[in-house]
């Protein structure tokens, strides 16, 4: 029952967002729209902006699912995009009227998770310190969030596809040539 509510209250928010910029939305709004009153809402949310972050966090977990492997990441970094473009006015409200810190620390968050697993699997099998895969996956995360930043500025004309398409073709190898370069072991073809 709890996931209904708070899957109906970012229902109503993202309804209120199409017509008026976030910032001139109140919690009455919201649960005016959502046929439920202010303790509802503030039994599940602090305020909008907790609101506005669930709902960011529950769709990039959806677009993410089990897209976060070598063979996969493409497909997880794609459905990300795609979740971000068929939730265009929300986005871009979002983006214009939130602060910008808050906007791009939870893209990092969510484009790290992707990338330390994909990092993480590439050195199976190798002895690689914690804070050379972090630096790795640290390296991509920004590379990812400012192409997206940047995407998300431009009015999301470039297709996510296409995006993805260069970004991979880019960068196809890379992880595991880093890992190599960072190794601690000395792999039996080196010898």
């Amino acid at each position: 029952m709890s996931n209904i509510t708070k899957r109906a209250l970012e229902t109503s928010l993202k309804n209120l967002l199409l017509k008026k910029p976030v910032n001139k939305i109140t919690i009455n709004d919201i649960t005016e729209d959502c046929g439920v009153n202010r303790a509802t809402f503030y039994y599940h949310f602090q305020d909008i902006y907790a609101l506005i972050e669930w709902s960011c966090e529950e769709d990039a977990r959806k677009a993410l699912s089990s897209n976060t492997t070598y063979d996969t990441w493409q497909q997880g970094f794609l459905n990300v995009l795609n979740a971000v473009e068929d939730n265009k006015p929300f986005i871009i409200n979002v983006y214009r009227h939130v602060s910008q810190e808050q906007i791009i620390q939870y893209l990092y968050r969510v484009v790290y998770d992707l990338l330390i697993n994909v990092v993480e699997e590439c050195a199976h099998g190798m002895t690689v310190r914690d804070e050379d895969k972090k630096f790795i996956a640290d390296f991509y995360k920004y590379a990812f969030v400012g192409l997206t930043l940047e995407w998300i500025k431009s009015d999301m004309k470039t297709p996510p596809k296409e995006i993805v398409s260069r970004l991979s073709e880019l960068i196809d190898g890379d992880i595991p040539r880093m890992l190599e370069k960072c190794r601690l072991d000395v792999p039996l073809s080196r010898t």
